[in-house]
């Protein structure tokens, strides 16, 4: 039901994903210019090597012959793309200071860009949870500036970690694809492996930091006792929680790469920024139905739970009732 009645929410809140879209675009315009700038130079070398350009012909004779059924030559192309890869590593420790040098700026432009969307996602946030509490159809704008304080505060503190947790896994998944590559195990199985770690990563890092957005918008609770709340597990149902994470996560790479594939890349104009809002939107069903807390899912719904906790006094005066 919470999958549901997120899902609704989504359509409801539809309007504020061509709104997110146009923050975003000129997040990614700015902190893209800003990147090619700074690391051009070392691109340029890089992928005018013949070593990068071995790695990208294997690769894409690899994915050429595993799209068009060629399985007999899989195995030759894999030990072509190991072979192009070591090269490869070879040639950036040549250019270590270099290669270091970028990634340093490129982990600076990931992380204000990052910042900057997280300002985004929260003004998201608070829009859909006006509707969702009392059918109140804010400005993404105004609701954008009026949050700022709160947000950019939110974000200092999630964008860092999210960031290290991001690196992390990016860094386990690039060892893990090519220990898997020199496995004896069946292709498919080695790629199947490969995507059930990323989506149990991505799924992990979404159930224990699902509440802390909440917990600050509609919650009103403190930074500090914000954290609190979302990394405490208790009477949480995390593994139900994580069960709905995952077909997210799921149906959020199908949409996305078929978005990819099927229309050039076009239709990641909407995929995108709806993949943060359907997340966003389950979060807020799923504080509110923890919190046994009525919500509108469109006009004509009301979700009650089956006994209704009473307002506090503080949150009476807070405003905190619909």
């Amino acid at each position: 039901m919470k999958f549901k009645h997120a899902f609704h929410v989504f359509v409801d809140n539809f309007s504020v994903i061509y709104k997110q879209l146009l923050f975003r675009l000129i997040v990614l315009l700015v902190s893209g210019a800003i990147c090619i700038a700074g690391v051009y130079p070392f691109i340029k070398t890089l992928i005018g090597s013949s070593q990068f350009n071995a790695l990208i012909e294997g690769v894409r004779g690899f994915v050429s012959n595993l799209l068009n059924g060629q399985v007999s030559e899989l195995a030759s192309l894999s030990e072509k793309v190991q072979s192009a890869y070591s090269d490869l590593i070879e040639l950036l420790n040549t250019k270590l200071t270099q290669l270091v040098l970028s990634g340093l700026l490129l982990l600076l432009i990931t992380v204000v860009a990052k910042w900057f969307m997280g300002l985004g996602n929260y003004a998201t946030a608070s829009v859909i949870n006006d509707k969702m509490a009392l059918r109140a159809k804010q400005p993404f704008l105004g609701t954008l500036i009026r949050n700022l304080k709160r947000a950019s505060i939110y974000n200092a503190i999630y964008v860092p970690l999210s960031v290290l947790f991001d690196v992390l896994v990016v860094v386990a998944m690039f060892f893990l694809f090519f220990m898997l590559l020199n496995s004896v195990l069946y292709f498919f199985i080695c790629l199947f492996l490969f995507v059930l770690a990323v989506v149990f990563a991505i799924t992990l890092k979404m159930t224990f930091t699902s509440d802390w957005l909440p917990a600050l918008i509609r919650g009103k609770m403190t930074q500090g006792a914000a954290i609190k709340y979302a990394f405490s597990r208790k009477n949480k149902n995390t593994l139900n929680v994580m069960s709905n994470f995952a077909v997210i996560v799921l149906i959020v790479f199908a949409l996305n790469v078929a978005a990819l594939m099927l229309t050039f890349g076009v239709g990641l104009l909407i995929t995108i920024p709806s993949s943060y809002a359907i997340i966003i939107c389950f979060e807020l069903v799923n504080y509110y139905d923890r919190e046994e807390i009525k919500y509108s899912v469109d006009k004509n719904t009301i979700i009650s739970p089956e006994k209704e906790r009473p307002l506090s006094r503080e949150e009476f005066f807070r405003g905190d009732g619909d």
